[in-house]
């Protein structure tokens, strides 16, 4: 499989909105923004099929949130070894920023994601690490006989690589109907969807994450000069 193959969508331009969705009211603001509302919300997203090779297209009329709080925007990086877990199920959204946040940059405070939801997983040799403004604040856990575990584990990021293998994978599903893991997409969204996935080497760019349990067996908090890698 092919590594880093997905793409940093951050960087998109048609990315302003409120954190709830709701188009602004057609008496406020410029003419400029409420078109830019309405390109945004009929805009195809290109969203990676978790390594397989053909891709995924989203076609969504308004964004999916996985994750649902404001996102502070400053993106965390997200390394393991192997990745296994039973119940697996990805499909395409929007996390949003604060109003005014300092962190949305040219991005109008929206962020185009890839959700993806792990129902039960194991993480061996996982590392995490934020920029802190020139500092990387490290985290590690799981690199000894007992790997990081998570239940209903969803994370949001715009960039993903790896080896891959699923058991049992549904390409082109709508989101709304997954029933292999706790969380649905919004209807006409498109998805997948799979028994069990295997990921090795795994690399995420991420902008939130949310899990019912995560176990940090062996944890370590550090800070360096370099992010994970």
């Amino acid at each position: 499989m092919t590594k880093r193959m997905g793409a940093d969508m951050a960087s998109s331009p048609d990315v302003t909105s409120s954190a709830d969705h709701t188009p602004e009211n057609p008496e406020s603001g410029s003419a400029t923004r409420r078109g830019r509302v309405r390109l945004r919300r009929a805009a195809v997203m290109a969203v990676p099929a978790t390594f397989v090779a053909a891709g995924l297209a989203v076609l969504t009329a308004q964004g999916a949130l996985g994750v649902q709080f404001a996102i502070s925007g400053m993106p965390f990086v997200v390394t393991a070894d192997k990745l296994e877990g039973e119940g697996f199920a990805q499909f395409g959204g929007l996390d949003n920023m604060i109003e005014n946040s300092p962190n949305q940059g040219d991005t109008g405070g929206q962020v185009l994601v890839v959700t993806s939801v792990v129902k039960n997983g194991k993480i061996t040799n996982m590392c995490q690490s934020v920029d802190l403004g020139g500092i990387q604040l490290i985290l590690k856990a799981g690199g000894g006989s007992t790997p990081v575990s998570v239940k209903n584990l969803a994370i949001d990021s715009d960039e993903i690589s790896g080896d891959a293998e699923f058991n049992n994978i549904e390409i082109g599903r709508d989101s709304s109907t997954f029933d292999k893991v706790p969380i649905q997409g919004p209807a006409g969204v498109y998805g997948q969807q799979a028994d069990t996935v295997v990921i090795k080497n795994l690399y995420q760019h991420n902008y939130a994450a949310t899990a019912a349990v995560f176990k940090l067996p062996g944890l370590k908090m550090s800070f360096s000069s370099e992010g994970c890698k």
